[in-house]
């Protein structure tokens, strides 16, 4: 018996990455799982490629997390397809980095509306169903960035804002049976960081050793490491943890 089993879990941005790290997790323990992306056909590739338990189903949908008409049918297909909802995982993310001198209005505005209002327009749908099953679970990702970081004023304020939307959330939303929290990765391999790398005229390499020496167990993170949390804080073993912003890191904020 999988802690999932049953149960089906929306994960946004999971195509790849830490999202497609959490999808495989919760896969691997039961869940049904929705991949949603921007991108159908890399959603609808990754649904292919996970590992289901028996009886489990997997469905790839594309859609514009900042539309909320888009966000309503995504939900509707969920339930359709695969029976209901019970985990939401907001985690679909973009970079647009500069210095705020340098930083313009379409910057601002993309990362705004892809971390934020794409993250209150999911809540929104799915938490209807969760307030009538009196269930639910909804997991935000935040980042160590929230706490400042050079060249991404837009991406540390929507992720310092997705703390204080999880907050709310478990205030809110307790008394329904649902639980919400956030994960703050710290450094974490993929797609996006090595272009960073690429972006700043390093190697992957060297990129990932300096970033791996900042933190006390001089390692980098990788998607599984991230998935591992999100697998407890979206159990029944985390439902009296609600609102909490869980940093995993490798301890790089400590001192």
């Amino acid at each position: 018996m999988g802690r999932y089993d049953g149960r089906v879990a929306v994960i946004t941005g999971s195509a790849r990455g830490i999202g497609f790290g959490i999808a495989t997790r919760l896969a691997e323990e039961g869940a049904s799982i929705a991949v949603v992306d921007l991108d159908e056909a890399a959603a609808a590739d990754a649904a292919a490629r996970l590992p289901l338990a028996e009886g489990a189903k997997a469905i790839g949908i594309g859609a514009d997390i900042s539309n909320a008409e888009a966000v309503d049918a995504a939900i509707a297909r969920v339930v359709a397809e695969l029976g209901g909802i019970h985990v939401l995982v907001n985690n679909a993310g973009i970079t647009r980095d500069n210095l705020l001198f340098k930083m313009t209005e379409d910057d601002w505005d993309l990362v705004m509306n892809v971390h934020l209002k794409g993250a209150f327009l999911m809540t929104k749908a799915a938490q209807a169903h969760f307030v009538e099953q009196k269930y639910g679970k909804i997991l935000n990702l935040s980042s160590v960035s929230a706490l400042g970081n050079r060249g991404q004023t837009n991406y540390s304020a929507a992720k310092m804002g997705i703390q204080g939307f999880t907050r709310t959330l478990g205030i809110e939303l307790g008394r329904y049976g649902i639980n919400a929290n956030a994960i703050a990765p710290g450094f974490i391999a993929t797609e996006m960081t090595d272009a960073t790398a690429a972006r700043v005229g390093v190697s992957v390499e060297d990129f990932r050793a300096a970033a791996a020496e900042a933190n006390p167990v001089k390692r980098v993170g990788f998607p599984e490491d991230i998935a591992a949390a999100a697998a407890f804080l979206c159990s029944d073993e985390a439902s009296y943890i609600t609102g909490q912003t869980l940093y995993v890191d490798g301890g790089a904020k400590l001192g």
